[in-house]
């Protein structure tokens, strides 16, 4: 059958689509049936039901069999997509084995399916996002090594500030990037986890062959196996949502800080140009930063999301009401924003294109006062903290209001030549004499990132 039409227009931009293809609706009912069946073979396994049932209700088991659009209707009414599924799957059982069909979804309860199906999708796609992040780290790696030693001028507070270095800047998006990965290993055992539970946790239905079942289906589906159902417990979805946003907004910090160096008034890094990326309806000189839209966006509507699962956890008792109907588009949208935002994040970093020129020349915009603290500490050391940051606090303020540049404002004060030769001066006032720890800094980052990877 046919999926039902979706919003699709701006799939290509904000998601990837094999993430798309996790969370679709085929995607959704394929990880419960794969749940149906699983379970016949647990409970066969056990000795629960009859060896003969597993054929027809695994033949079943395809989400091909069944209409999407007549599912959606029946949810409507249902309050929940298992309901409607189990149905439709003993009657399809049915057609081929009327004695299979009486085995189906013993035990279980429709949250069961659900949950269990949902951790089977967000296995597959924690190993996307997993992968994208490998990649991405792995490319900024190499960039970082690449412009270790490429200077320009550091920004706070939107100003110029002291020099750094391309590469170091690349580092603290691939630190981001690392510690990601790390949390998504640390969170594994948690989150791939079965849910099983019956009817309000307990497993009464199975009797004594309970656990032996709920071992056999975790194993069956290569679960975890937790230390009780977690219905009502939501917490190990969160936590999951929880690094997503986390990665969603470090790539938005990166996306940011790409926007802001392509901006004309900088126009030092840039985005890999193609034919037609970027362009104005309008404005045919336009280069717009296309990709790091997406890695903002994806940033500013993730925490929304976030929240919306946060709101989520206080659920009553034993099965919610609304709360747990609340996370079910929630988390699938969080995991495709993020996936779209890795990808255009691979394809930025990856071609990104750097005008060192450019930074060289932005670099002495202000004629030199960014260098002026490293004036300022030498001259300390001579003269004293409080005296020498006075002393260039004064040339700082002769060179704006003359519009000369330090070196020359401070070749013109005897208090300064008279402690700092001129071949001092002209070290100090080089930026690449003034990038402090930058290549450590990078050297460190893609250790942590090569020992992840190893």
């Amino acid at each position: 059958m046919n999926q039902r039409p979706g919003n699709q227009l701006f799939d290509a931009y904000f998601t990837a689509r094999d993430m798309r293809d996790v969370f679709c609706d085929q995607g959704r009912v394929q990880a419960m049936l794969d749940f149906e069946a699983a379970l016949a073979r647990a409970e066969a396994r056990v000795g629960l039901i009859p060896q003969t049932a597993v054929a027809p209700i695994e033949a079943a088991c395809q989400a091909g069999h069944f209409d999407f659009a007549a599912l959606g209707e029946a949810i409507a009414s249902a309050g929940n997509s298992a309901i409607p599924l189990v149905k439709a799957l003993g009657k399809q059982i049915a057609t081929q084995d009327a004695e299979a069909e009486r085995y189906v979804h013993l035990g279980a309860t429709s949250q069961d399916v659900m949950d269990s199906g949902l951790v089977l999708q967000l296995r597959r796609a924690l190993e996307l996002i997993d992968s994208d992040l490998a990649q991405l780290g792995q490319t900024l790696a190499t960039q970082a090594q690449r412009y270790v030693a490429t200077p320009l001028a550091g920004r706070t507070w939107l100003q110029h500030a002291t020099p750094v270095t391309l590469g170091m800047k690349i580092a603290g998006w691939l630190g981001a990037v690392t510690r990601s990965r790390q949390r998504l290993q640390d969170l594994k055992p948690r989150l791939l986890v079965l849910q099983f539970g019956g009817a309000s946790g307990t497993l009464a239905a199975l009797g004594e062959q309970a656990m032996p079942i709920a071992q056999a289906l975790a194993e069956e589906l290569q679960l975890g196996l937790p230390d009780q159902p977690w219905h009502t417990q939501r917490d190990r979805l969160v936590e999951f949502g929880s690094v997503l946003g986390l990665i969603a907004g470090s790539l938005g910090k990166l996306g940011r800080d790409i926007s802001l160096l392509m901006q004309t008034e900088a126009g030092e890094v840039f985005e890999p140009s193609a034919p037609g990326k970027g362009g104005s309806s309008t404005m045919p000189h336009k280069r717009n930063p296309v990709g790091a839209a997406v890695l903002i966006g994806a940033a500013t509507r993730v925490p929304g999301l976030l929240s919306t699962l946060f709101s989520a956890m206080p659920q009553e008792h034993e099965r919610s009401l609304g709360l747990w109907h609340a996370e079910w588009e929630t988390l699938p949208e969080i995991c495709c924003l993020v996936s779209g935002s890795l990808k255009q994040a691979l394809l930025v970093t990856q071609g990104l294109e750097v005008d060192a020129g450019r930074m060289v020349r932005n670099l002495d915009l202000t004629q030199g006062l960014v260098l002026a603290e490293a004036v300022s500490i030498v001259l300390a050391q001579r003269v004293g903290r409080d005296a020498a940051h006075h002393l260039l606090e004064q040339c700082c303020k002769r060179a704006v209001a003359e519009q000369r540049h330090l070196r020359a404002v401070l070749g013109d004060e005897p208090q300064v030549t008279a402690e700092l030769s001129a071949e001092e001066l002209d070290h100090l006032l080089d930026p690449a004499h003034y990038l402090g720890q930058a290549r450590t800094w990078v050297e460190r980052a893609v250790a942590e990132h090569s020992a992840l990877t190893a």
